[in-house]
């Protein structure tokens, strides 16, 4: 590990000294280090699209957090000109090729598919350091924004691009000024559906979250739930049980691995900026359509 940086520097030392790490106050000192292969960007979104040009501009290869800025504009932005740079990039899609996304792809061609995560309430972010996530003008947006990528991600590699999105959010539980809960539902021209539901809604506790999967094929019917407790029916009828890893942080582990695995080929085979574009567009496009109506 090259550097941490972190404005605060309790926390870059929190990150920086199991890691045996030098401490930076601000990127430009960070980046100033000899050696850098690879920069991580966890930043405030509203700050991505300032430090991924500076990471273009130096030319060093980047992974960035979804969703990579704090608007479509900042997305498309780091897209375009990390793109035309020739800089590498990558995005921690965890979900992909994960043990709920294989088992899912179990039902074969999936004509149907509901995918719900909803986790713990919008406070954590104010106990854990970052509440600008819950001001939409620096975070982008609330629960569909945050949870809403990996899952939307899913549906349209599993069912194909959708040609219509509708999409339902609500801050109605907790007040907060971001969406607490939120509901889409993405369809296909050949009629396939997918149904994607997050959230802030669930209470503090060990259980962190809930979570239940469902898909339909043509090989059978998949389902996984919050204690990962998954089944698959084939078309005979004949049905399989197994538990599953539905903890979303060990697969952060698996993706540092891969990004190392593939630095040297530009993180071939690894989600792209390109992809997360195709995502956000989905996502933050039909807000923008209303914001744009009621204006």
């Amino acid at each position: 590990m090259t550097a941490v940086q972190d404005p605060d520097p309790a926390v870059s030392r929190a990150f920086a000294e199991p890691l045996g790490a030098p401490v930076a106050a601000s990127v430009d000192e960070a980046l100033d280090q000899d050696g850098i292969e690879v920069a991580f960007v966890f930043c405030p979104h509203h700050e991505m699209l300032a430090v991924g040009r500076e990471l273009i501009d130096r030319g060093i290869p980047f992974v960035i957090e979804k969703p990579a800025g704090a608007s479509l504009d900042d997305l498309r932005t780091i897209e375009e000109e990390a793109r035309l740079a020739a800089v590498p990039t990558t995005v921690p899609l965890v979900q992909r090729g994960a043990p709920i996304d294989t088992w899912l792809r179990q039902a074969g061609d999936i004509v149907y598919e509901r995918m719900a995560f909803v986790a713990g309430p919008p406070s954590r972010y104010r106990r854990n350091g970052n509440p600008w996530m819950l001001e939409p003008a620096l975070s982008g947006g609330g629960s569909l924004m945050n949870l809403g990528p990996h899952f939307v991600d899913l549906a349209i590699r599993h069912l194909g691009h959708p040609v219509d999105v509708v999409q339902k959010l609500s801050t109605t539980l907790h007040g907060e000024a971001v969406d607490d809960h939120s509901t889409m539902v993405l369809t296909t021209a050949t009629g396939r559906e997918a149904i994607v539901e997050v959230g802030y809604a669930f209470p503090p506790s060990p259980l962190k979250r809930y979570c239940s999967f469902t898909a339909a094929g043509t090989n059978g019917f998949a389902t996984v739930d919050t204690n990962g407790d998954a089944t698959f029916t084939d078309q005979s009828g004949v049905t399989k049980s197994a538990v599953l890893e539905v903890d979303s942080d060990p697969l952060y582990d698996v993706f540092v691995t891969g990004v190392a695995d593939t630095l040297t080929t530009g993180f071939a085979g690894l989600p792209t900026l390109a992809e997360l574009v195709t995502t956000m567009e989905l996502i933050w496009s039909p807000h923008l359509e209303r914001t744009a109506r009621r204006g």
